[in-house]
């Protein structure tokens, strides 16, 4: 084991949503001294019959204020740790560290007008702890929420998105939202249906959300595959956007998922 038994907590899942043959959410009990800023990762550890742990980092779908923690993942074809924690069933145990990390939270922007959230795959994760915490929506004018999967069926957590402004604490800014899906390998009605590189390459990004993106004004945050986040951040930065960081801030936060 790698981690000390006082290093984590044992949760019960409570539920599990399959979303398709690569994509299911995990939700569990949460520890009632877990704290955590929405955009932030807790490592789970699941354990494997022959009584060892494995550990990963995994993003909170859920809201800092919700009394439970769930979290989105895909299926590794032969992955440690994704085979394991796949086969696992409601009533099961997982292990989940005490002290939650990761620094793709609001806190990485000192001021702006208009939130970027880019995700892609199970990278929209953080995001929509994000979109159900209120300081969001207090703090920016305009939210564009950009959320690229290869197919129809693997743009999870629809009904979630769609019903934002049904939450009562959030429904006097509803306005605010801008919510565009993408789709990559089939055409789909009212999806995007290029990569979200090509998207800001065309100006299609841009134009669909009714907005331009400015060193200015602009905030954007970027979740998904390493390969992604770099294409993302050096077009960002030809337009003069920056990686934010504790001595420099700047206008990009980031968070790689692998």
């Amino acid at each position: 084991m790698t981690a000390s038994e006082d290093k984590f907590t044992r949760q019960t899942l409570t539920a599990i949503q399959v979303w398709s043959p690569s994509l299911f959410s995990l939700r569990c009990t949460r520890d009632p001294g877990f704290r955590f800023r929405a955009g932030q990762f807790a490592r789970l550890g699941v354990r494997k019959a022959d009584g060892s742990v494995v550990w990963r980092a995994y993003s909170m779908v859920s809201a800092p204020h919700d009394e439970f923690l769930e979290f989105f993942s895909i299926v590794v074809p032969g992955g440690e740790f994704t085979s394991e924690l796949s086969r696992l069933q409601v009533g099961d145990e997982l292990l989940v560290d005490k002290t939650a990390l990761g620094y793709l939270t609001l806190d990485r922007f000192i001021d702006g007008r208009d939130l970027w959230l880019l995700g892609s795959g199970t990278g929209i994760a953080p995001f929509l702890s994000i979109l159900q915490d209120f300081e969001v929506w207090q703090r920016f004018e305009r939210i564009n929420l950009v959320y690229s999967a290869r197919s129809r069926a693997e743009l999870a957590y629809q009904a979630m998105i769609e019903g934002l402004s049904a939450l009562e604490h959030l429904a006097e800014f509803a306005h605010k939202l801008t919510y565009l899906p993408v789709v990559t390998r089939e055409q789909v009605p009212g999806c995007l249906g290029a990569r979200i590189t090509e998207l800001l390459d065309s100006g299609e990004l841009e134009r669909a959300a009714g907005l331009e993106l400015t060193p200015e004004h602009s905030r954007v945050m970027i979740c998904g595959n390493p390969q992604m986040i770099d294409d993302l951040r050096q077009r960002l930065k030809a337009r003069g956007l920056n990686l934010s960081l504790t001595r420099r801030p700047g206008q990009v936060a980031v968070e790689n998922y692998w």
